[in-house]
């Protein structure tokens, strides 16, 4: 019973929550005082890239990078480079290589368009080959059946050549018979035809 008023109570405080993150921004007085006790001249941004002249525990004497010199916090310099500057420099980064990426797909349009249309036309005479090849392979089976029938009539004549001497033989043989009867004929009557 307990434990269901604790939840009860503590609900709403866990609805109420809200979520929070801590900022990185920082502004970095510039000043012209060594002990930085007199008003900054400039404000410097987190990510502010200067040079260190000298630098004791509280102060650094710095140079920023159009020239301009004065004295900072120390204890506000690191060596590294600050997460919202990694981020900047990461995200400008991105966005070059995106624009670049972009630039690369408009560029290989063109010939990704040639490369299907070779692909396509690859394909194609693929199907071609293959039914070149499939029609010689019949061709060779044909000639190979062809070759084997030649060999087994190698020694014949063709029906027509052998219909054609017979006819010819027959048209000059009923010829040459009544040419040798009529000159039979003749020799028997003295030279005198008689049917």
């Amino acid at each position: 019973m307990r434990w269901l008023i604790a939840t009860m109570v503590l609900l709403p405080m866990l609805a109420a929550a809200e979520t929070a993150y801590v900022t990185d921004n920082l502004r970095l007085g510039l000043h012209r005082a060594a002990d930085t006790s007199d008003r900054a001249f400039r404000n410097l941004d987190s990510g502010q890239a200067l040079e260190i002249l000298s630098r004791n525990r509280n102060y650094a004497h710095v140079r920023l990078p159009d020239g301009v010199t004065g004295y900072v916090k120390a204890a506000y310099l690191v060596p590294d480079k600050p997460a919202k500057l990694i981020v900047a420099e990461t995200q400008a980064e991105r966005d070059g290589l995106q624009a670049e990426l972009e630039e690369l797909r408009r560029q290989f349009e063109g010939p990704a368009e040639t490369i299907a249309a070779l692909e396509r036309q690859t394909l194609e005479q693929q199907a071609e080959i293959e039914s070149s090849q499939q029609l010689i392979m019949d061709l060779d089976e044909k000639n190979a059946d062809l070759r084997d029938r030649q060999a087994q009539y190698k020694y014949s004549l063709p029906l027509g050549w052998v219909g054609g001497a017979i006819g010819v033989c027959l048209v000059g043989g009923f010829m040459l018979g009544l040419w040798w009867a009529d000159h039979r004929s003749r020799q028997r009557h003295g030279g005198i035809r008689i049917y």
